[in-house]
């Protein structure tokens, strides 16, 4: 994709289903935060999006806003109740997050792992990816785009719930998720500059718990969901209430 400083905004398009069959190119995007486009990105953008899901807190969406792109509906889905340190990443959430940088490395993966739990069990997180999934079910013209501030872990569990979908395999899903380390390297550098400014010591395993996208995260994604609902297609069925007709719809307007 032709950006220049949405680092972690990609195409879901060409990737395979276990059934032969090809997601679309140009009609779902994934995306960590907006507010940094470059004039030439936000001529991209109003050319190619017709939906922006924003799934950051109230306080990151007003701290730093999408840009305004005509024609483009721009819709606030939090999928968060709390400020959540290493996920939301607004200030305060931050603050909490650089605090845990001079513990244990195994801190802040447990704590990691507890935050990727809750987006499965908790019902708010819930309803609000249920919208999500629905909102993909209208046909649009351009692309859905949907984001969080890092595009990892909001906006990477709402990835693997569309390749779920779709029929996508676990590897490969596994693959997309990982890449977001090498798309964020950049902006892992600047939260390791700054942590360095706020804390005493910065544990660097911590930090890659804490900022870092790990197959260990996906694998906790999968166990919960097998605990709370048997499957990831008893989640999708009961915990979501997306039933076999709206899938069927969804892979009728994004596979080819």
């Amino acid at each position: 994709m032709e950006l220049q400083n949405l680092h972690n905004t990609r195409d879901l398009g060409g990737m395979r289903t276990k059934d032969g069959r090809v997601v679309k190119a140009g009609r779902l995007i994934r995306s960590g935060e907006l507010h940094g486009a470059s004039p030439s990105d936000i001529r991209w953008l109003s050319d190619h999006v017709s939906l922006i899901v924003d799934f950051r807190t109230a306080e990151k969406r007003k701290g730093m806003p999408d840009p305004v792109l005509p024609k483009v509906e721009n819709l606030h889905l939090p999928v968060l109740e709390n400020l959540t340190a290493g996920i939301s990443r607004d200030a305060k959430s931050d603050r909490e997050a650089f605090a845990m940088i001079a513990r244990e490395p195994g801190k802040a993966r447990d704590f990691m792992i507890g935050n990727y739990r809750k987006l499965i069990t908790s019902d708010y997180s819930r309803s609000q990816y249920a919208a999500f999934i629905r909102l993909l079910m209208q046909p649009r013209k351009g692309a859905v785009l949907w984001h969080c501030t890092a595009g990892k872990d909001r906006a990477g569990f709402a990835a693997v719930i569309v390749q779920e979908i779709l029929g996508v395999s676990r590897r490969d899903i596994l693959a997309d998720y990982l890449k977001t380390n090498e798309c964020l390297k950049e902006e892992y550098q600047h939260l390791r500059e700054t942590a360095l400014r706020q804390a005493e010591q910065v544990n660097e395993q911590a930090m890659r718990y804490l900022f870092g996208a790990h197959d260990e995260y996906l694998s906790a994604i999968y166990s919960t969901v097998e605990d709370a609902f048997g499957s990831f297609d008893g989640f999708i069925t009961d915990g979501l209430g997306i039933g076999n007709a709206e899938r069927e719809a969804l892979r009728k307007l994004y596979l080819e």
